[in-house]
């Protein structure tokens, strides 16, 4: 008999699932445990399931070493590398998914609302009209500027369209090239960072991607750029953002994703008035969450039914 278990399920999510149509052949099937475990806790937890979903928590190999019964692993996203040790999990015949394109609409929506939040300072007037500065400020309209998209992926590539939809020029740099079909035109990445209005970050994180915005790349931005990121936090170099923001040397960062989360309270981004925070939200909208469990339950009884 097989068992799967998704382990570190959010209550939000949880009450995401129960309130969606279509959600009810999959729920009585999928046991689902709330909150997040202590890494102590998972060898028992996990202990008679051949199946999990993984939504954010590393599995080391030490962790595998412990959980026997485990033969399948669906990370619920891309970047299953960053949290599961993929060399141990081959070794030890443990089957290992990500879940692609189920949020990329999702996650380019909230990209745009980032972008527009940080031309027009929406969460800082927010902020000052709640302490009662009443101070209208002037951003810039979108017609006409320059969006430039690094990774064109699923997300990358929504985002170009939507782009594109606002009359944005949009310029990308894409690993692999900018395909023909995009409404969007090819840069060097050190020529785009220099040219675009907005920065926005869709390159997955891996070995070569990592720190991709160091210092020297955050230099090349003009000082009226909006950097938006909703990829990896570890694609940008946090403590250079920082510096970057706090001597003006560009005008915003819209951030969904940072180098360690959740993000602490006292962080220097935190401090800051032009950037704009949120909690790695981007994937999360009913739609995006429905697809994801549904493709997630599929693979893993499919993957299961194989081994």
């Amino acid at each position: 008999m097989t068992r799967t278990l998704y382990f570190d399920c959010s209550a939000d999510m949880k009450a995401l699932y129960e309130s969606t149509e279509g959600m009810a052949d999959i729920l009585p099937s999928l046991e689902l445990r709330l909150g997040d475990p202590d890494p102590s806790e998972l060898p028992g937890l996990l202990s008679g399931y051949t199946g999990v979903l993984n939504g954010h928590t590393r599995m080391s190999a030490e962790l595998l070493d412990a959980c026997p019964d485990v033969k399948v692993v669906v990370f619920l996203g891309t970047g299953v590398a960053s949290y599961v040790d993929m060399e141990a999990a081959a070794a030890r015949g443990i089957a290992v998914h990500g879940i692609a394109g189920y949020g990329n609409r999702t996650i380019a929506e909230h990209s745009l609302a980032l972008m527009l939040a940080g031309v027009r300072g929406v969460a800082r007037l927010d902020r000052e009209m709640r302490a009662g500065t009443w101070r209208p400020d002037s951003g810039f309209e979108l017609e006409g500027k320059t969006l430039g998209i690094v990774g064109l992926g699923g997300v990358g590539r929504t985002m170009a369209k939507l782009g594109a939809a606002l009359g944005m020029k949009v310029i990308a740099w894409n690993r692999s090239g900018v395909p023909s079909d995009l409404p969007c035109t090819a840069r060097k990445l050190h020529d785009l960072l220099a040219e675009a209005d907005v920065v926005s970050l869709h390159v997955s994180l891996t070995n070569e991607t990592a720190g991709i915005l160091d210092a020297r790349r955050l230099a090349l931005l003009k000082p009226s750029t909006i950097l938006v990121n909703t990829a990896r936090g570890g694609l940008v170099d946090e403590a250079a953002l920082v510096s970057t923001l706090q001597e003006g040397r560009i005008a915003h960062a819209a951030l969904d994703t940072f180098a360690e989360e959740p993000l602490t309270p006292d962080h220097p981004l935190t401090k800051l008035n032009n950037v704009t925070l949120t909690s790695h939200a981007g994937f999360m909208t009913r739609e995006a969450a429905t697809r994801l469990l549904q493709s997630a339950y599929e693979l893993t009884t499919e993957a299961l039914a194989k081994t």
